[in-house]
């Protein structure tokens, strides 16, 4: 039976889905045997999305200094029914913004420090147009979760 890697996220923009995209192609690297990739939306997250995951990369822009209200969603909706039966699994996440990701960075924290989940790869956070060098990141931290997930 193959890990499960639950990559959640909120992609409405054309350069949303691109970030997606890179992140993607690392988690789905072919060198990288023994998990499955979920894409799942964030308003479309049930709580057996989470509970059957073993590891998290989530994906959200950073609205007015926070998540975006989807991902916000897809916690309140579900964060009852899985706190406490989560604990330790692995996670990371990306956050894109016009000016900050000070705040949403600060909210993904808050809700995963209660879900006693363990950050394992640096996140990454882009302002603005993303640059190669942010792409190639997204691209290793699929790839990073996925063979984490992998091993175990």
């Amino acid at each position: 039976m193959s890990a499960r890697l639950l990559v959640l996220h909120h992609s409405p923009t054309p350069l949303l889905r691109e970030l997606l995209d890179a992140v993607l192609a690392g988690a789905r690297f072919d060198e990288i045997e023994g998990v499955d990739v979920d894409v799942v939306e964030a308003l479309s997250a049930t709580v057996d999305d989470f509970l059957t995951a073993d590891g998290y990369l989530l994906g959200t822009p950073a609205n007015f200094g926070y998540m975006s209200g989807a991902m916000k969603h897809a916690f309140d909706s579900t964060y009852d029914d899985t706190r406490g039966k989560v604990s330790r699994r692995p996670f990371s996440f990306w956050i894109h913004g016009r000016s900050d990701t000070t705040g949403a960075r600060r909210s993904l924290e808050s809700i995963t420090t209660g879900l006693e989940w363990r950050l394992a790869a640096e996140p990454v956070e882009i302002l603005r147009a993303p640059t190669d060098a942010q792409r190639e990141a997204l691209t290793e931290l699929g790839g990073t979760l996925a063979a984490l997930v992998a091993s175990g």
